[in-house]
C-alpha cells in the first residue's frame, strides 16, 4: 500500500489531494482501503495541528436558535419562563443540569458543549 506518516504540511496537502482523488472509491476495494487509511492519517494530523475548541454553550444555543428559526419563547420548555430564558442568554444565570439535558435533547447540542462554563461576553 506504500503509505507513510503525515509529518509536514507538504505531506498533509499531498494526502488531501489523494483523498480527494479517491472519494469515489468503493468500500472493500484496494482504493477504498487506501482512502480509509489516508483519511485516518489526515484526521490525526488535523487533530494535532488544527485543534478545535468546544463551542461556548450560550453561543451554541444562539446558533441553534438561528438555524432552526427559534425565538426565546421557543426555549421555555427547555429553560423555563421567558425571563429565565433571557437571563441564560444574557449570561446572567448559569445553565442547570436539567436545562442542559433538555437543551441537549431539544436542540441536539452536544452535552459536553453545554456543561462548560460560558466564556465571558468579551471572548
Amino acid at each position: 500500500m506504500d503509505i507513510k506518516p503525515i509529518r509536514t504540511e507538504e505531506d498533509y496537502h499531498a494526502a488531501l489531494s489523494e483523498v480527494e482523488s479517491l472519494m469515489t472509491a468503493e468500500f472493500g476495494t484496494p482504493e477504498g482501503d487506501r482512502l480509509d487509511v489516508l483519511a485516518t492519517l489526515v484526521e490525526a494530523y488535523e487533530a494535532k495541528h488544527f485543534p478545535m475548541d468546544i463551542a461556548d454553550p450560550i453561543e451554541a444555543i444562539k446558533f441553534q436558535m438561528d438555524q432552526k428559526g427559534l425565538t426565546p419563547k421557543d426555549l421555555e420548555p427547555m429553560i423555563g419562563r421567558l425571563n429565565r430564558v433571557y437571563e441564560v442568554l444574557s449570561r446572567a444565570r448559569p445553565l442547570t443540569l436539567p436545562m442542559i439535558w433538555r437543551l441537549h435533547k431539544g436542540l441536539g447540542i452536544p452535552a459536553e458543549t453545554l456543561i462548560q462554563p460560558p466564556r465571558s461576553v468579551a471572548a
